[in-house]
């Protein structure tokens, strides 16, 4: 039986909850963990319609980008359309699941699908986080070593971007007297003991501290085990805002309005003046991303693809970029395919469909 539990433990190992920014509102949001799933409905945003839509398709779950609930409810009486879709889907026990800024922030994620849209080579996190890795420091004997080591990489550590199982490790004497009470697996209690050891070193997202930890004790022969974490603030590369990338051939600026339209499939574009020269190097943000601007000029972008740019923050391009307001909807909605192919590829037990309700408020005459 494939449960909801196992559907939002896959995504979140996709895109982690850690990674979500503090103002989100992603995970589940309406539903039980324990529920067998039927089938799920795959959207950019949840509305009555695309609850209709899931229950006349025999899905039980919907997973969204959007968070249908991003501000508290206080009444739950159907007076708004947020209260209306969530009093539906609990009555018709559909379950609403949403993946937004961790979907964002992560390498693969809602950028990067927009960067294969546009067939954008070599792509990479545009501002990657700080403050999201840690080092954990540990003494392990010599021969336990590897063992050690090896446990500590299946529980995350060591991932520095395409290199895994990275460590440093230096050799030295411990140094320990077991007291009454102790069961040393080395030594003797009452008796001073020196033990060759290692000192181990690697890094680790910092969400996953506490199955680092858990792998760790349970590998260590000692009783009492020394260890150490240190906050760091190291650019993790492979999470954070935006991305950034390059064309396969430079193009004229003047076909690349027409290209960005036909791959993304858009009816409206907002733009600044574009360069004088080919264009190479492309930004890109799904949703608002007039913040990543200075971030887009320091790597030297010569567009930035991103929506929901307002009148005044257009004058920010001066000339030293073309930014591309290509619609919020827009930007994301490819997100719909990016999901369903996570899903289709790990679970065959249920359909997995990507939803036919077109939930964009927006119309352009």
């Amino acid at each position: 039986m494939t449960t909801i539990r196992h559907l939002t433990s896959y995504l979140e190992s996709v895109a982690p909850l850690a990674y979500q920014e503090s103002y989100d509102n992603s995970g589940l949001i309406v539903g039980d963990p324990s529920t067998e799933i039927t089938g799920v409905l795959v959207t950019l945003d949840t509305t009555e319609a695309v609850v209709d839509e899931a229950i006349a398709k025999g899905c039980n779950v919907i997973v969204a980008h959007h968070p249908i609930v991003f501000k508290g409810l206080k009444k739950l009486n159907g007076k708004t359309y947020v209260e209306r879709t969530i009093i539906k889907a609990i009555k018709h026990d559909v379950a609403i699941y949403a993946a937004h800024t961790n979907l964002d922030n992560v390498t693969g994620g809602v950028n990067f699908k927009i960067a294969e849209k546009l067939k954008l080579q070599n792509v990479r996190v545009l501002a990657p986080k700080i403050q999201v890795l840690t080092k954990l420091v540990t003494f392990v004997p010599v021969a336990d070593t590897q063992r050690v080591l090896d446990a500590l990489y299946a529980a995350g550590a060591g991932q520095l971007g395409d290199y895994k199982n990275c460590s440093f490790r230096v050799g030295g004497t411990g140094t320990f007297q077991p007291g009454e009470g102790a069961q040393p697996a080395i030594g003797t209690v009452g008796e001073y003991h020196e033990e060759a050891e290692n000192r181990i070193e690697v890094i680790l997202p910092t969400y996953l501290q506490g199955q680092l930890l858990a792998g760790l004790r349970q590998a260590h022969p000692y009783e009492e085990v020394a260890y150490y974490l240190t906050p760091l603030d190291n650019q993790n590369q492979e999470v954070g805002s935006g991305a950034v990338g390059e064309l396969a051939e430079p193009m004229d600026s003047s076909l690349w309005l027409s290209y960005l339209k036909e791959q993304m499939q858009l009816n409206l574009i907002r733009y600044t003046p574009l360069p004088d020269h080919p264009i190479k190097r492309v930004a890109v943000c799904g949703g608002v991303g007039s913040f990543l601007l200075p971030d887009a000029l320091r790597v030297g972008a010569d567009v930035f693809v991103t929506a929901d740019y307002k009148y005044h923050e257009f004058f920010d391009a001066d000339g030293r970029i073309s930014i591309c307001d290509i619609g919020h909807y827009e930007s994301e909605v490819f997100t719909k395919e990016l999901i369903c192919g996570h899903l289709a590829k790990k679970f065959t037990t249920f359909a997995v469909i990507l939803s036919e309700t077109d939930t964009n408020p927006v119309r352009y005459f």
